[in-house]
């Protein structure tokens, strides 16, 4: 048993070793309740997700490529029905542009 100046040192010692783990538990305990409070504000904001984001993107790019492509075989299949009547085909100017 320790007695005199390392005695009180070693008790100092421990109580801050102690301080140390209380203020960690308070840490996290303030991390979860701000945590739990932001996540309760966008909730009500009506904030998408970015996971709904990001699947929402994806439909939209692969929605972009089949209009483009489905556009280029009409293109091509006006082209043979007037190369088969006979007729002029549909100018390609007059359709209007996909947006990019």
């Amino acid at each position: 048993m320790s007695t005199g100046p390392n005695r009180i040192l070693d008790e100092f010692a421990k109580l801050m070793t102690d301080a140390a783990g209380a203020a960690q538990g308070v840490r996290r305990e303030v991390e979860t309740a701000f945590k739990g409070q932001a996540e309760r504000i966008l909730n009500t904001m009506d904030v998408v997700q970015r996971e709904e984001f990001e699947a929402a993107r994806d439909m939209a790019a692969k929605a972009r490529e089949e209009n483009t492509r489905l556009a280029a075989r009409i293109d091509a299949l006006e082209a043979r029905l007037a190369e088969l009547t006979g007729q002029a085909a549909p100018a390609a100017a007059a359709k209007p542009k996909a947006k990019k």
